[in-house]
């Protein structure tokens, strides 16, 4: 079995934007003298692990549906290519989902103590709703991806579970105010994948993958995509305000002049390798949001 395939399919690229969820929950968790290094590295392994669970999946879930035969999308998909077997990845996909559970389960028992089993348990079903959630995006009689569900999945994901779970891992109690950073950074990563979606509009009307980008049309999807980047830099403006102590909280506005510029591309760009760019573009600039925001905290 060739490796490459396998590293080509894992997305690389996507794993900053997965892991900043993390960094930023337990920056704040820090900020707050809360933090506990063994949790924070078992949090990014997860989050790695997710993210390259769900970047198989959806490679697997595209090809098994035929999507993927209708594509005019240049980018090349492994099952596809035929580089990588259904049967393997079908194998790899159990493996993962094994080793994720795990990692997850180890990064639950050790915030145990301070949870208590309520909260434990439920952070147990949290991990494995992940899971499923990993999978379920374009595997299944009806992956959610193909009906337009994929941006709240990824706001709640990647935004509100994603960053208020580590962070009560961190800490062992809960606090409303980080649910406006919370929410912030889903708005961002959402961002991202509204990119992508439009990005790939075209094949997916051909392949009958009905995203929201789908539905609604590009332009109306790029105004969604405005609404999407300010709505995240106001919710963060007003998280800080509610909670000011220090000039350095506003360090994170650095990074708006990346997010604007990102707004404009997507306003004006045609071409498909420009919008990718602009994926990349704003994937990196959040990564950046959410470490300024937390160090802005720490500092």
């Amino acid at each position: 079995m060739q490796l490459k395939p396998w590293i080509t399919a894992a997305r690389l690229r996507t794993l900053p934007l997965a892991v900043s969820n993390i960094l930023l929950g337990s920056m704040i968790a820090y900020s707050q003298r809360e933090f506990k290094l063994v949790i924070a590295f078992l949090g990014f392994a997860t989050a790695v692990l997710l993210q390259v669970l769900s970047n198989y999946a959806n490679d697997y879930g595209d090809f098994v549906s035929g999507a993927d035969k209708k594509r005019v999308s240049t980018y090349e998909r492994a099952l596809q290519s035929g580089k990588i077997s259904p049967s393997q990845m079908r194998w790899m996909l159990i493996i993962l989902s094994s080793l994720t559970f795990a990692i997850g389960i180890s990064l639950v028992v050790c915030a145990a103590n301070t949870l208590g089993p309520i909260i434990t348990t439920v952070f147990i079903l949290l991990g494995i709703l992940c899971i499923l959630a990993a999978i379920t995006y374009t595997i299944g009689k009806k992956p959610y991806g193909y009906i337009g569900m994929g941006d709240i999945a990824v706001f709640l994901f990647f935004g509100i579970i994603g960053v208020c779970g580590i962070y009560v891992l961190q800490t062992g109690h809960w606090d409303w105010h980080i649910l406006l950073p919370s929410a912030s950074f889903g708005l961002l990563s959402t961002g991202v994948l509204n990119i992508n979606n439009i990005r790939d509009i075209e094949s997916d009307r051909i392949s009958g993958k009905n995203t929201l980008v789908v539905k609604i049309g590009l332009e109306k999807a790029r105004k969604y995509h405005t609404c999407l980047i300010i709505g995240a830099i106001i919710l963060g403006v007003i998280s800080t305000m509610l909670d000011y102590h220090k000039v350095f909280q506003f360090l994170y506005l650095l990074t708006v002049p990346f997010f604007l510029i990102n707004i404009y591309k997507v306003h004006s760009v045609t071409k498909s390798a420009l919008f990718d760019k602009e994926l990349k573009n704003l994937a990196f600039a959040s990564f950046l949001y959410s470490v300024t925001y937390g160090l802005g905290l720490i500092l």
